[in-house]
């Protein structure tokens, strides 16, 4: 008698820790439970994927997504449809709202604001403050929580922990990884007459390679002093690389496809679009990103998808917000690196989906193996594209690749065995659910039935 299942992925070139190679993929209750070739197996449901290429569910670990407090730039349930039409499966979302998410109540209010509306599943980094070190050991364990998010530099939003006493008393408290924007506040403050008014290309004058090697330095010897592991977000620079190579016992380290794609030639054409922080540098940072891509010094890819309203980036530089749209974006545009050459596509399933799985401690997500989480990105790896303001789905309407053509799109985006998008349409209701970590909460289900 056939094996039933709920869902058959037929035929598809599946990237997994086996290789890459055509197979199909069995799903029953959610969860993966058959990886080979099921040609004699029924299913409720099937997916001819021939010609396409099958990946474990793309995790974007660092997304913003403004809400509460800023929801005219972009909301939960419109910053994950972005996310599932660029066929990401799950997002961490950062803690600079309004009010900033640093108190249990502010977690667990963006969980009930997330259940019912976004179609990815989801997990809220907590927020590090001056204040709040007592409380962070329990933070980094509550449901939904992606683990402590520390700001020694400042960004949008209020949240800043620069002071060296303060920045090692976070680190005190507390066993997973913490999230680290790492750019030196002092220096910052210092250099801020740097800033030329209505040019957007002093941007990186001011927030120069140097802040940015000065945090890191002094994060990783507090984070060695208290023997804690960090991450470091959004790396810009060549001169912090043999920094983070020389304490990989220590540290990880994220890179983000803007910084990998333009570069500071972009200013001329893009202004105030292409100002981030950590700032978008000159080509020779962004060739040194590349040869740690290869090397392996880098571990995730984040978006770094920060949105802001084009009236707001139209503001005269320095008043304009630093951020821009990038969860829809990051997958294409890095599967058009991978058809470029510059990484293989094993490469890049390590750096989207392995990677977080591994750094992180996700729970049955990030590989296509039997008991993980259905989570699938199904990519044309041949399709031509043009990416368009048109169809960016974030409320802020815009993309800094408006214009440019790539090659590789996502073409559906399965979430514990259903079909959330495909063919640019999102599908069904949202049934996001929060991401669990093999180091944080413990699902009393699991625990009852003795798992």
């Amino acid at each position: 008698m056939p094996t039933v299942f709920d869902l058959i992925v037929r035929n598809g070139t599946v990237v997994n820790q086996n290789g890459i190679g055509i197979t199909d993929i069995g799903v029953r209750n959610g969860t993966i439970m058959a990886i080979g070739d099921l040609g004699m197996s029924d299913a409720e449901k099937t997916i001819d994927a021939t010609g396409l290429t099958v990946l474990p569910g793309v995790i974007d670990s660092q997304v913003h997504f403004r809400e509460p407090g800023m929801e005219h730039k972009e909301d939960l349930a419109s910053g994950a449809r972005a996310a599932v039409l660029g066929g990401v499966t799950s997002v961490f979302e950062m803690p600079n709202t309004r009010p900033t998410t640093t108190d249990a109540d502010a977690l667990a209010d963006k969980i009930t604001r997330a259940t019912g509306r976004m179609p990815c599943d989801f997990a809220f980094w907590f927020g590090a403050t001056a204040e709040n070190t007592g409380d962070l050991a329990d933070a980094e364990r509550l449901p939904g929580s992606a683990g402590i998010k520390m700001f020694m530099g400042s960004s949008t939003g209020d949240l800043l922990v620069d002071e060296s006493e303060h920045v090692l008393r976070v680190l005190q408290n507390g066993r997973r990884r913490v999230a680290v924007h790492s750019e030196d506040e002092t220096r910052l403050n210092e250099r801020k007459d740097l800033r030329v008014e209505g040019d957007a290309a002093s941007h990186p004058v001011w927030r120069d390679p140097r802040a940015a090697y000065l945090c890191t330095e002094r994060l990783i010897r507090l984070a060695r002093e208290a023997e804690r592991r960090i991450h470091v977000l959004h790396i810009s620079t060549a001169d912090e690389l043999p920094l983070l190579a020389a304490h990989k016992d220590l540290a990880t380290a994220e890179a983000t496809p803007h910084h990998l794609t333009l570069d500071s030639r972009d200013y001329t054409t893009l202004g105030t679009l292409l100002q981030m922080n950590p700032p978008v540098r000159d080509i020779s940072h962004q060739k040194a990103l590349w040869e740690a891509i290869q090397s392996g010094v880098i571990d995730v890819l984040g978006s770094d998808h920060a949105p802001h309203t084009l009236e707001e980036k139209a503001a005269i530089y320095p008043g304009s917000p630093s951020g821009m749209t990038g969860v829809q974006t990051l997958v294409p545009i890095m599967l058009d690196h991978v058809n470029t050459g510059r990484l293989t596509l094993e490469r890049l399933v390590d750096l989207t989906s392995h990677g977080p799985n591994r750094i992180f401690g996700i729970a049955r997500k990030g590989r296509i193996a039997l008991g993980y989480d259905a989570d699938l990105t199904i990519v044309d790896m041949k399709e031509n594209r043009v990416i368009e303001n048109g169809a960016i789905a974030s409320k802020a309407g815009w993309t800094p690749y408006d214009g440019k053509h790539v090659t590789g799109w996502p073409k559906g985006t399965i979430i514990r065995g259903m079909r959330v998008m495909w063919e640019d349409e999102i599908i069904g209701e949202p049934r996001g659910a929060p991401v669990r970590f093999t180091e944080g909460w413990t699902d009393p289900i699991s625990a009852r039935n003795g798992l």
